[in-house]
Parts: C-alpha cells; sequence; structure tokens
C-alpha cells in the first residue's frame, strides 16, 4: 500500500509546474481585472459584461486559495474587506499634509487678493504679465494620503494633524476607484494624496438599500465617506460605494518631475490614479474669477458635492520659491462657496427635551433638498435665538446646512410673512413629563425640573443615580440602563428597589446568577451617606463637594428639603443661583414623589451629625495610596471628608497625613522625603476614633 501510494503521488517537478502554471495564470488575471476596473471606475467605461468580471474574478479567488502563498497584499481579491483592527495605528507623514488657507468672499475679492500675494512675494513685475495659476475643484470628503511603492499600495493614512495620521489602509483598498498596482513606469516611491468623497447618486442608492433592508441609513455623503474610512471594520468600507480624485503628491523618490503642477496630475492620471476632469489652467486674477464663476454654476450638475475651488500656483519652481507660512503653502488659496441655502416654509416649531433637561426649539419645514440631502427640520438653539431671528410659525425662511452637516435657519423672509403667522412661546410644561419649565437667570438654555421624573431624560437619571460616586450601584451600566428603561421595567430609582430576579433575568446578556449579583448591589446601596444621596439625586448644579457641604449643614434628608432659599446660603459656596436649583428640585411635586418612593423601599440618607462637632482632623490634609486591607478609597475619602478632613491626590508641604496600602507608590517615597507622618490603616482608623 505505501509503495502503490509513493508510486501514484505526483512528482516534486509537476508540483513545481503547476504552481508556477498558477502563479503565472493569478498575475494575468490581476492584470485583467485591474484594468476593468480601471475602465469601469475610473474611465466610466465598460469592457466586459459583469458575468464574465465575475468568473475572472472567482477564478482568481480559486486560485488563492489553492495556493495562499499566492495571495500577494494588492490582489484585487483583497478589496472585499478584512478582520477588523482593534484600533489604528498611528503614520507619520513624511511630508507633511497641511492646510491651505482659505478665501471666503463670494465674489472676485478672493481671488483678486490671492493673485496680489503670490505677484508681491514673487516680486512679479506688473499685472501685464500674469502668473499661470492650475485650478481645480474643492471635494467635500475627506483627506488621505496613498504610499505607493514599485507601483504597489502598501499604506494609506488619513491627514490627522497634518503630520501625524492613522493607518487606514485596510478601508482604503476596499474603494475600486483606488487602484492597488499602478500603470507604466511610475517611480519607487509615489505618494499620492487625494479626496475620498461619496457620490449623490451612490449616496441615494446606498440608502435605498438601506431603507429596504431595515437598517440605518446616512446623513450625507461626506459623513458616509469619512465614516466609512473611520472605523475599524474593513467589511463595512467595502459596502459603501466610495470614490476618489487625486489633488497633489506627498514624498515621491526616483521621479523626475514634470514643470507644473497640471502636468504632475496628467502623469498621475498616465499612471492609472483618478483625476478630476475639472481643472485647468488659467492667467491672472481674471482668470481664477472665471473658473471660480464657472464651478459655481457647474455645481448643481455635479454628481459630487463640492465647497469650492482650490487656486494653486502652476510652475513648480515658483512654488518652491514662495514656500510656505507656517502651517500653509503660500502658492495655494482655496476659495469656498457660500453654504448651500434654499428657501422653505416653517410649519411647526416644537420643543426637544435632551438627555439633560435641555428645551431645545426645533424649526418643522416644509422638506427641502439641501446640501445633498432633503431637509425636514432645523435647529432653533433657543428661545433667545427664536426671538433674535424674529421667526414666526408659517414664515418663510433661507435654510442652510451649518458646516455642511446641520440645517439651521439662516434668516427670515419678512416681507413674505403671511397673516395667519403665529409668534413662538417656550412652554411653561415640559412636553414629555409636564414638570415646570425654568430658564435660570443669565442662561440661555431653558430646562425640565423634572430630572428624576421626565422620560426624556430618565436613563441619564439613572445611570447617575447609580454611579460609582452617588449611590455605587455596581453592574448597572448604559446597557442595562436602555433595556431597563425601553422595557418599561424602571421609570424612576424607585423602581430599581422593586426589581424582580426573574424578570431580570430575562433580559439580553443577563441571566440568573447576573440577576442575583444585581439585586445584591442595588441592595446593598441601601441605606447611603446623606451626601451621596443628595448628590444621585442630580439636582442641578449640585456637585459631590455640594451635596457633602449640604449633607452636614442640615443633617438629613427632611432637613435639607424643609429649608429655603435664604437657609441654602448658609451652607458654605452655596451662592443664589445653586441655593435657586435646590429649592426648585424640591418644590417639584414629581421629584417630591419620587424621594418619598425611595424612603419607602428604605432609601434614605443616614443622619449625619452637623459639622459643629471639633474633629482632631478637622483642615488636615491626607493622600490616599496603595490598598488598604479591608476598605476602599473612597469609603476612607469619605470617613476623612465626614470629619472636616480633605483628600488630595498627590503629596506636597501642605499634606498632614498619607494613609498607606498595599503597593504604595510614588506618593509614599514622596511622604517619605518631605517627613510627612504616613499611617496604615489600623492607625488611620485610632486618629479617625479620636
Amino acid at each position: 500500500m505505501a509503495l502503490h501510494a509513493l508510486n501514484s503521488a505526483p512528482a516534486t517537478s509537476d508540483l513545481f509546474d503547476e504552481q508556477h502554471a498558477a502563479a503565472e495564470r493569478a498575475a494575468v488575471l490581476r492584470r485583467e481585472i485591474e484594468h476593468h476596473n480601471c475602465q469601469y471606475y475610473v474611465l466610466n467605461q465598460q469592457t466586459i459584461s459583469d458575468a464574465e468580471y465575475d468568473s475572472l474574478f472567482r477564478e482568481l479567488q480559486s486560485i488563492e486559495a489553492t495556493y495562499p502563498a499566492l495571495a500577494v497584499l494588492d490582489s484585487p481579491t483583497r478589496r472585499v474587506g478584512g478582520v477588523p483592527v482593534a484600533e489604528f495605528v498611528s503614520v507619520r507623514h513624511v511630508v507633511p499634509m497641511l492646510s491651505i488657507q482659505t478665501e471666503t468672499d463670494t465674489d472676485a475679492t478672493g481671488a483678486a487678493a490671492f493673485d496680489q500675494r503670490v505677484r508681491k512675494n514673487l516680486s512679479w513685475p506688473d499685472a501685464a504679465c500674469p502668473v499661470e495659476y492650475a485650478v481645480e475643484l474643492k471635494f467635500d470628503g475627506l483627506a488621505i494620503n496613498l504610499r505607493y511603492e514599485h507601483g504597489s499600495l502598501v499604506l494609506a493614512a488619513t491627514r490627522g494633524d497634518g503630520y501625524t495620521g492613522e493607518d487606514v489602509t485596510n478601508n482604503v483598498k476596499t474603494i475600486h476607484r483606488i487602484p492597488l498596482v499602478l500603470n507604466g513606469d511610475p517611480p519607487p516611491i509615489l505618494e499620492v494624496r487625494g479626496e475620498i468623497f461619496m457620490r449623490r447618486d451612490d449616496f441615494e442608492d446606498f440608502n435605498a438599500r438601506q431603507r429596504q433592508l431595515g437598517m440605518p441609513t446616512l446623513v450625507n455623503p461626506r459623513n458616509g465617506a469619512a465614516g466609512a474610512i473611520r472605523q475599524l471594520d474593513p467589511s463595512i468600507a467595502a459596502q459603501r460605494p466610495l470614490s476618489f480624485y487625486a489633488y497633489g503628491v506627498g514624498e515621491v523618490v526616483g521621479w523626475q518631475f514634470p514643470d507644473t503642477h497640471f502636468a504632475v496630475m496628467d502623469a498621475l492620471s498616465a499612471f492609472g490614479i483618478p483625476v478630476c476632469e475639472h481643472r485647468s489652467v488659467v492667467k491672472g486674477a481674471q482668470g481664477l474669477v472665471d473658473f471660480h464663476d464657472k464651478a459655481f454654476q457647474l455645481r448643481p450638475t455635479l454628481p459630487y458635492d463640492i465647497d469650492g475651488v482650490i487656486y494653486k500656483v502652476n510652475a513648480l519652481a515658483l512654488q518652491q520659491q514662495l514656500g510656505y507660512a507656517t502651517r500653509e503653502p503660500k502658492w495655494a488659496v482655496a476659495h469656498k462657496y457660500p453654504p448651500e441655502e434654499m428657501l422653505t416654509t416653517v410649519e411647526e416649531i416644537q420643543v426637544q427635551v435632551g438627555r439633560t433637561g435641555a428645551i431645545t426649539p426645533v424649526a418643522k419645514l416644509e422638506p427641502v433638498f439641501v446640501g445633498g440631502v432633503t431637509v425636514a427640520s432645523a435647529t432653533l438653539h433657543n428661545e433667545a435665538e427664536v426671538q433674535r431671528k424674529n421667526l414666526r410659525v408659517g414664515d418663510t425662511v433661507i435654510v442652510r446646512r451649518a458646516g455642511d452637516v446641520i440645517p439651521e435657519v439662516v434668516a427670515v423672509i419678512v416681507e413674505r410673512r403671511p397673516s395667519t403667522s403665529r409668534e413662538f412661546r417656550l412652554p411653561k410644561e415640559c412636553p414629555e413629563c409636564g414638570s415646570a419649565v425654568e430658564r435660570p437667570e443669565g442662561e440661555a438654555i431653558a430646562r425640565c425640573t423634572g430630572g428624576l421624573f421626565c422620560p426624556a431624560q430618565r436613563k441619564q437619571a439613572l445611570l447617575h443615580f447609580a454611579g460609582r460616586r452617588a449611590m455605587d450601584i455596581e453592574g448597572l451600566g448604559e446597557k442595562l440602563v436602555d433595556q431597563l428603561v425601553d422595557s418599561g421595567m424602571v421609570t424612576t430609582p424607585v423602581g430599581l428597589y422593586q426589581l424582580e430576579q426573574a424578570d431580570v433575568a430575562r433580559l439580553d446578556r443577563m441571566g440568573e446568577k447576573s440577576a442575583a449579583n444585581l439585586l445584591v448591589a442595588i441592595e446593598n446601596s441601601k441605606p447611603p451617606l446623606l451626601a451621596r444621596l443628595i448628590f444621585a439625586l442630580g439636582i442641578r448644579n449640585v456637585g459631590e463637594t455640594t451635596a457633602r457641604d449640604l449633607a452636614h449643614h442640615f443633617g438629613s434628608l427632611s432637613a435639607l428639603i424643609a429649608a429655603d432659599e435664604a437657609s441654602l446660603q448658609l451652607v458654605p459656596d452655596v451662592g443664589p443661583v445653586v441655593a435657586t436649583s435646590i429649592a426648585h428640585f424640591f418644590a417639584e411635586p414629581h421629584n417630591r414623589a419620587v424621594i418619598d418612593g425611595l424612603e419607602n423601599v428604605g432609601v434614605h440618607g443616614t443622619v449625619v451629625a452637623p459639622i459643629a462637632v471639633v474633629s482632631t482632623i478637622a483642615g488636615k490634609t491626607f493622600v490616599l495610596t496603595g490598598t488598604l486591607p479591608t476598605m476602599a478609597r473612597e469609603q476612607a475619602k469619605e470617613l476623612i471628608e465626614a470629619r472636616g478632613g480633605k483628600v488630595a491626590g498627590s503629596v506636597s508641604n501642605k499634606t498632614d497625613y498619607v494613609v498607606a496600602g498595599a503597593e504604595a507608590g510614588s506618593k509614599l517615597d514622596k511622604a517619605r522625603q518631605l517627613g510627612v507622618t504616613i499611617l496604615d490603616e489600623t492607625q488611620f482608623l485610632e486618629l479617625l476614633k479620636s
């Protein structure tokens, strides 16, 4: 049997010949597939049917699966995405990716000013001999640096801060319009700078498919492109129809540069790199103005978003002579267009309640297409903004996508105001819970006062209530709070103490043991120290320190609730604003109902003696370091502060005591150097008793 198997095995030379033939076939397939990719994605010419293309692609996949060593990094099969990475790796740009100066004038002023600066810096003879400029469109996408070595794409990095970006190679390789291998005879090292963007038609098609699948849609093409590249899973980038245009180069080694920027772009195009056809060479300021105006007229018909045009001195020798000013080249400028604006009608003004209770007016609009998306609402920020703009329901308004992202009402066309228009009035009651809406004096934002009760604030209030420095309910994180609220199991903090283990165990990623642990943590949180409970209530303007001062001053929650604003201001560091916040919080019936409910389930702050009792450590400064045998650092801190002491984060000449546990580090060393008294846990507890 062994002899028969040996005789029937293919000879080593045959295996070598098969692999060699496979390697040659794979190379042919890669060249052919990349050729068709270039024809289709770059030149917009389909030279092969989809079925034929798929057949070539599957054949290449089969060869690479049979011979894994042939699966080279620049293979077209790598475009389908790969394994998600844990985090992006930083990449240092050999040639910085600097930003360029921006001109925002909507007329000829910006172009004329740039031309004047260039001629002045070059000591150019006079305007009769105009400077030659390369002019291009300014794409609204994500800047990227592509590094090719010996014609193969080896690295793609974001701009970052201009000097250091992020390695997004795996994501960028999924973009069919970016060649993995260059044509012709490219230099040994060629870095190509350009913009990744999403065409409007691709954006609409993608969103249509997402809606059919019941999946989230993209906000706009720019966010769709940037979001695909700056995430950790290449398969997401592979699903999005992204495009690319080059606009310059970075590091280049072993290449005889052409004389002009325009010729450089021609050379990149010859290498198979996509370069926008809407570019030209013009002369002087008037040439810049003419291109600016022409591109502006062309803008609505373009298949992608642009937010301006770019002017560059064309001659590379003159670029070198002009040099740079700080982080910007003196030989280039971006002349931006005003944000896209459209007229529409305000059908209603509603208010939204944020997670912190902020009341924000929102204009509900007759839907209008602005900046590449359909806009049906726009933020109005606050009541004062509505009044400043003299905005009414029924008005005709100019809507702009501020920053090309957030729609906003720019102005009101008062001349078109109908007689039926209505003024906006901020509601006196929260639309979510009916609690009072108040705007503190000197603040622009109005807020709902029903923090513990309001559905809009419910999740945030519960997370704060359960936080480590508040009730310290271990295991009650954001995802679990989402489930408890969304399922209706918990509406206020009182509901946490009424949960049944069987109900909690049925939640996603829970189970009997996890549910039991959670209920133990909830039970252990009562009764809390009074300061913790006051802080957990989430009273506006009341932080940990103020909560502790209130606890020490009043001694009980009932005394605090009964205090008027004048009494509250007797507490150290409690001024009129804080006193008003506290008084209004406790005056709200919904909040009082929640507090009564907490007391009924056993959550009432531990009564503490007023701070009038003199302590030997009052006013002393402590530093805690290392792990104490029987208590957490937070517990030690509370004991110190309850007796009038202070806890600092670092050791200095002002430190009175250092409480050191196991594995104490540099703080202990410094305490010894400064001669500060060092206590272990036993000595610390003895000091507290005194």
